[in-house]
């Protein structure tokens, strides 16, 4: 492999010796470290029973108790151990708590209680972790450079094209206008089936303009400036779960209420997919994040959750930062997304990664009884998709273009067809919740470890940019609808390692054409630390397709060392360490830009503001009020290049989408 220049050597061979010197250091100090042999995964996240109440509470909240009045009160999340009873209930009347809302199937609470008896509700046995009811913000042509266009035309030996018919999409956002043109079908109904509220505020409607156009992306139709606009999946059922308030903030509980009502309804609604382009600071490990957690849980039950990375790439001096990727986009089985810029052009030759696009590695943590941080650091995004500049509908009088009027396009002067332009994370998640909507629909019995590995394994590495990046590069959605037509059909959780996974054994040419240009597939994956390649991905059926583990358990760690688990893959999957710079060739080609010992040293290498080859690792994954700032600016001006061209509507619809 090339190393690349003497600087990155030099770097290379630092992070090499720091991490030999930390092992003592993590061996006596880390029960997570402490065994030879382990999977980088756990296959279970459940709460640390017997731990001490400090480790119990999330940091932000013991800050916050430590700095608060003894009469504030305070909103916290409780993940139970046991279902909580009548002592529990005792427990808060004593202390002047209330339940604000109970998340049944996930076992969990909103509560609000004095701060002061925080500490006493953590000692209690059947407490697991307790977090702040935190603030969730929105993050702020497509269909051809995505390769949706290709996939919607019946041809060869396609029986027929694909637009999501049927197939449900949850839209956890800030409301969606169900009057939207976009949102009709060829019919003319509406294909917002059911709209729920979880903000307080008792409206569905969107008030502030994110949501319907987040919802747009997923699933709008063609209608308008003769399918100019049209969404991935243009026949799509959407599910409008509001979140955020008018003015696009919302919390926690909402978020997990929302979580808690698609996994009692996804039956009902056919909800394969949910779409998620908002995010928290990712500060709890995604082993004690209750909405990770909860987005486990969805995954488990054979739900697809796409999440924004976020939209702090880069700091007010314009420097790139790495490890702001928010939550629950550090939740390792779901499937988070990274923003490119298409610089308003088809061809992806000129594509790259979106200055604002927030990189990995995820920096959200946990902390032992000896007050040491152990942080996650986890390679993602695993795929990016468009997001910069981007056209699509636009809420009636909504907040963004109140307040922000050249955000509206120009398209039309009829509020039920007007469009506007939005920039971020946001925007890239639902390209990619659109592509599992019509994964789905190709082949309903994939399972979301299977549709991640697909977009992963089609994507297109972009040259010049790193795996904390772009993960495997650009979604290609022809490539992976290509490859999901073939898997069989029969799969289930007793399929053996190593069986046929496709009906065919011809195998699909590794390459798709966009725009008349032919790139070549990445052939590979992102596990948390490293990645995989080899045709055996997708020829031969591995234990990680499953239902209830991670793709991530692929890999072990086996004394300080990554390598594959040859009971979960099979051996023509080929494991490599090492954060790459794409050559815009196949994964695992390009020079090596981060050494995996950085980050499988459990914290104590990767520390607050290392340099990471070409930026720098922000501390904690904090979210400080200049990076909101940084984040809203994202997502009302994105990167100051070209933008998806304005086609004027005539106001006659088009129904050829």
């Amino acid at each position: 492999m090339n190393n690349g220049s003497p600087t990155v050597k030099w770097l290379i061979l630092v992070l090499l010796v720091a991490y030999l010197t930390s092992l003592d250091f993590i061996t006596y100090h880390s029960k997570a470290q402490s065994v030879s042999r382990r999977r980088v995964s756990p296959d279970s996240i459940e709460p640390v029973h017997g731990a001490s109440s400090a480790e119990k509470v999330s940091p932000d909240l013991i800050e916050l108790v430590h700095g608060a009045s003894s009469n504030a009160r305070v909103t916290v999340i409780i993940q139970f151990n046991d279902n909580p009873g009548d002592a529990f209930e005792s427990f808060l009347l004593s202390n002047s708590g209330h339940t604000k809302a109970a998340f049944l199937n996930f076992n969990v609470h909103a509560i609000e209680l004095p701060s002061r008896a925080v500490q006493a509700l953590a000692a209690r046995p059947d407490v697991g972790f307790v977090s702040l009811d935190r603030t969730n913000i929105a993050f702020g042509h497509v269909s051809l450079t995505t390769g949706a266009d290709a996939v919607r035309v019946a041809s060869g030996t396609n029986v027929a094209g694909l637009d999501g018919s049927g197939i449900g999409i949850a839209i956890l956002d800030s409301g969606i206008d169900p009057n939207h043109t976009a949102f009709l079908d060829r019919s003319n109904n509406r294909r917002v089936i059911v709209s729920r509220d979880f903000t307080g505020e008792g409206r569905t409607y969107d008030p502030y303009g994110h949501g319907t156009h987040v919802a747009s992306i997923a699933a709008g139709n063609g209608r308008i400036s003769n399918a100019q606009y049209t969404g991935i999946a243009p026949n799509a059922n959407l599910i409008n779960l509001r979140v955020l308030g008018a003015t696009g903030l919302g919390t926690v509980s909402a978020v997990l209420a929302a979580l808690d009502w698609v996994m009692s309804n996804h039956v009902t609604y056919n909800i394969r997919v949910v779409n998620m382009s908002l995010g928290a600071p990712a500060v709890d490990s995604y082993k004690n994040d209750p909405i990770c957690r909860a987005v486990r849980r969805l995954v488990d039950a054979g739900i697809v959750v796409v999440a924004a990375a976020g939209n702090n790439g880069i700091n007010k001096a314009g420097q790139k930062i790495y490890g702001q990727v928010h939550c629950p986009g550090n939740e390792p089985s779901a499937i988070t997304v990274g923003a490119t810029n298409t610089f308003g052009t088809d061809q992806r030759s000129d594509d790259g990664i979106a200055s604002y696009s927030s990189r990995g590695p995820t920096r959200s943590f946990w902390t032992d009884t000896l007050s040491v941080k152990h942080f996650d650091n986890l390679i993602k995004p695993e795929i990016v998709a468009p997001g910069n500049k981007l056209i699509y509908a636009e809420a009636r009088r909504n907040y963004l273009v109140t307040h922000n009027p050249t955000l509206d396009a120009g398209v039309s002067p009829v509020d039920e067809r007007k469009m506007m332009y939005l920039n971020g994370t946001s925007m890239a998640a639902p390209v990619v919740a659109g592509a599992a909507a019509l994964l789905f629909q190709a082949n309903p019995n994939l399972t979301p470890n299977l549709i991640k590995v697909l977009l992963m394994y089609t994507a297109q590495p972009l040259a010049g940019f790193n795996m904390l990046e772009q993960g495997t590069g650009e979604i290609s959605i022809e490539g992976a609808v290509r490859v999901a037509r073939l898997v069989r059909t029969d799969l289930s959780s007793n399929t053996p390692l190593g069986a046929s996974l496709l009906t065919t054994t011809i195998l699909p040419v590794p390459q798709t054409t966009i725009a008349g240009e032919t790139f070549t597939w990445a052939q590979g994956l992102v596990f948390n630390y490293a990645y995989g390649t080899g045709s055996d991905l997708i020829t031969k059926y591995q234990l990680i397709y499953r239902p209830g583990v991670l793709v991530n358990d692929g890999v072990l760690l086996i004394n300080g060392v990554l390598d594959s688990d040859r009971t979960m893959l099979s051996s023509g999957v080929l494991v490599s360490d090492g954060v790459l710079v794409s050559d815009g060739g196949l994964l695992g080609s390009g020079m090596l830009s981060l050494s995996s010992a950085a980050l499988v040293s459990d914290g104590v290498l990767v520390s607050d503001g290392v340099l990471v080859s070409d930026g720098v690792l922000v501390s904690d994954a904090a979210i400080t009020s200049d990076s909101f700032i940084q984040a809203m600016s994202a997502t009302n001006k994105g990167d100051p290049t070209t933008a998806m061209k304005v086609w004027v509507d005539t106001g006659l619809d088009c129904l050829s989408y």
